[in-house]
């Protein structure tokens, strides 16, 4: 897993190995983590190398046709995703589970030579794209398999073909968010879909997980950019036909949204693409109140004004992104277009935030990037929408130095209606915070609005509490399933973005109905009889 200059990703931790934390890095958040959040003194454990992993003896080799790998490091680094388990596990060396080959197919026909291996051989097939999963989505312990292949799509990185009349483009799954990027920039499109993943996340892992990215309506997750998609099964090649729209019958293409490489692996998929748009408006509107602003957001998204930002932040999470210190919540607004100035939406939008008692102390910033880029000024962000959005995609990064300073860390988003949220959120604010404090002493919670629906938000919580270094994993369980369980309780899904995985499968399964999982079931049995796709996850 490197880029083309062979810049190496960590084996254990989120990103780059060379943006592992420093220890001045560490002594620096701990000062902070202590003091902001009154944490008791945190220890600074050393960080691990390669050479103190242990990993089992592989049980098989790969086919002789692909290309395929068994050192430390590709095993390593193909074991886990990168939720909290995952860090603490790979920090202490535990690598009982990783796979006993990484293959890396270059093509389509690759794919199918290695899933038809794979079924004749009963070995495990794991889909793997960036490795960025926070459920347990790439983890395979393989019981009943002669072994475990971790299929990376990451040689397939090419944008195929792009239509710009119709604005759409063929690319391959293995490509990552800045490929993405590169490749469109040559014909002056760009995907516009922006997960905190997106510097290592791929479009075949955003659509198996159905990804939501950085718009916070309208087009808030991958499906709604989805035309068609094209997977390799053990059963054949499935691919949908290449359609604005249609109305008939079951949507084929959500059979493969979703399914986290338990049906086959997604090659490749046709996806709509727009040119950068060059008007943009941005404000960031105080509440001194959270429903107060809670109020003003459901407004502005009912009033179909469709801003691309709306983000309301509740006081600990301004606090903690070091937006506000003064108890007030954030409702960071932005709106975009490709044709027209947006002043008028934001201004609409600000009218309704004023009406519960928001304030704008710094007014609206308006922007028309062509304009700028002719008179040399540049693309310039200082506003505090584009400071979180900084923060936004570093966040990952601070999660490293907290895993090793024995600091538990995690996340857990959902989705509600806007009648059942009050009841909601403070049903979590007291059982997680009563979990986090029984099992740890103390903790700390903080919520914000990642989208936002004219029938619900989408609520995305974060915690810190002090760890006990060897308990770091049961005590995270008892937090997380009482996060779970009051997802559950209130209505609310068990995710509205993280996908299902092995970790949220429990609370999925009771969340549909029966009837749904047993088709489910009929259909990984039609396209995956032998069972050995991604056995685990999803089901």
């Amino acid at each position: 897993m490197t880029d083309d200059t062979n810049r190496p990703v960590s084996f254990w931790a989120w990103g780059w190995e060379d943006r592992l934390p420093t220890d001045e890095d560490r002594r620096e958040l701990r000062t902070q983590i202590e003091g902001l959040l009154g944490f008791p003194e945190r220890p600074l454990l050393d960080l691990p190398g390669l050479e103190d992993v242990e990993l089992p003896a592989p049980r098989i080799e790969g086919p002789d046709h692909a290309t395929t790998s068994q050192s430390r490091r590709a095993r390593a680094q193909h074991t886990y995703g990168k939720a909290y388990r995952d860090l603490v596990r790979g920090f202490h060396g535990d690598y009982a589970n990783a796979p006993d080959v990484v293959a890396r197919p270059e093509n389509e026909s690759e794919v199918a030579d290695l899933l038809a291996w794979a079924t004749e051989a009963n070995v495990a097939v794991v889909p793997f794209g960036g490795g960025t999963s926070v459920v347990g989505g790439v983890e395979c312990e393989g019981d009943g398999y002669a072994g475990v292949c971790s299929l990376d799509v990451r040689e397939m990185d090419r944008v195929l073909e792009v239509d710009e009349h119709s604005r759409a483009a063929r690319i391959q799954a293995g490509a990552r968010g800045p490929e993405i990027r590169e490749q469109l920039a040559e014909h002056g499109l760009q995907l516009r879909h922006y997960p905190q993943s997106y510097e290592f996340s791929t479009l075949g892992g955003w659509i198996a997980t159905r990804a939501g990215g950085h718009f916070a309506t309208r087009y808030t997750h991958i499906d709604d950019f989805v035309e068609s998609v094209r997977a390799v099964t053990p059963s054949g090649t499935l691919e949908t036909r290449r359609l604005p729209a249609s109305g008939a019958g079951p949507d084929p293409n959500r059979f493969l949204l979703g399914s986290e490489g338990a049906f086959g692996v997604i090659t490749e998929a046709w996806v709509r693409v727009q040119p950068r748009p060059p008007y943009r408006s941005r404000a960031t509107v105080r509440f001194d109140d959270y429903w107060d602003g809670v109020a003003a957001t459901r407004e502005i998204v009912q009033a179909r004004l469709y801003p691309a930002n709306c983000r309301l932040l509740d006081a600990n999470e301004a606090m903690l992104n070091e937006l506000a210190f003064d108890g007030s919540s954030l409702l960071v607004l932005g709106f975009e277009s490709t044709d027209h100035p947006v002043e008028d939406e934001m201004a609409r939008a600000l009218e309704l935030a004023d009406e519960h008692g928001g304030t704008c102390p710094d007014g609206p910033t308006h922007r028309d990037l062509n304009a700028e880029a002719a008179s040399g000024e540049g693309d310039r962000d200082s506003s505090t929408e584009g400071k979180w959005r900084n923060a936004f995609f570093e966040g990952p990064y601070r999660y490293n130095a907290l895993v090793s300073m024995g600091v538990l860390v995690d996340t857990f988003e959902t989705a509600v209606t806007w009648d059942q949220f009050p009841a909601l959120h403070e049903a979590v604010q007291e059982r997680v915070g009563a979990a986090m404090d029984e099992v740890c002493g103390t903790g700390f919670l903080s919520c914000r609005f990642t989208h936002v629906y004219e029938d619900g938000p989408a609520p995305y919580y974060t915690l810190l509490a002090p760890a006990e270094v060897g308990r770091e994993l049961e005590q995270w369980r008892e937090v997380k399933r009482a996060a779970s369980d009051t997802l559950e309780e209130f209505g609310a899904t068990i995710t509205h973005h993280h996908a299902v995985g092995r970790v949220h499968r429990e609370h999925y399964h009771r969340e549909v109905p029966d009837g749904y999982l047993d088709a489910v079931r009929s259909m990984k049995r039609t396209l995956d009889p032998a069972g050995v796709m991604n056995p685990g996850a999803l089901l």
